[in-house]
């Protein structure tokens, strides 16, 4: 497998990724959902506020992918903070740590960027693999209300702690829907 920075020009292909890794794991509307999402990210985000990293396999298919944006807050001089999500992972891989190392990759780019703080709202099980950790709503504010805030994690890329983020956080607008969230 060879990780990457996703540029542009396979934006149907990634698309296709995510849409058919969420239809597996939890049917055709989700699939299509997070399909749209994807779309929005890739054609609507700036790209000052996106980074997109894929898997490829032997044969160049994009079988991983994990989109990260850029994170706003009310409070002057937060810390550089981005949001992980969505991921997906090729269900012909799953399991077999493509994930895994396509985030670890992503999160020492970033970390060379000079990102501080990754957060994500997701499967903790997974997410505990590659570092993040259950985080209050004290600590760093999600964007809009949680439906399962236990599903609320993050984790520093600057040391052991993340530094406490007051008043209210935006998202990319790609996700600024109560569906997500």
């Amino acid at each position: 497998m060879q990780n990457s920075t996703y540029t542009a020009g396979r934006h149907k292909e990634v698309i296709q990724l995510f849409t058919q890794s969420f239809t597996a794991s939890e049917g055709p509307e989700e699939g299509n959902l997070i399909g749209s999402l994807v779309k929005q990210f890739l054609t609507i985000t700036p790209q000052d506020q996106l980074r997109v990293f894929i898997a490829t396999n032997k044969d160049n298919d994009i079988v991983g992918g994990v989109i990260f944006s850029k994170m706003r807050f009310e409070q002057p001089g937060v810390a550089n903070t981005w949001l992980l999500s969505p991921a997906a992972v090729a269900t012909g891989v799953q399991g077999t740590g493509v994930g895994q190392k396509l985030i670890a990759y992503a999160h020492s780019l970033l970390k060379q960027e000079g990102v501080q703080t990754l957060v994500t709202y997701g499967d903790i099980k997974f997410y505990s693999k590659v570092g993040y950790q259950p985080i209050k709503e004290s600590i760093v504010p999600a964007p809009l209300p949680l439906s399962y805030p236990e599903g609320w994690i993050a984790q520093s890329l600057v040391g052991p702690t993340i530094t406490p983020i007051t008043g209210k956080s935006y998202c990319a607008q790609a996700l600024n829907n109560p569906v997500y969230w």
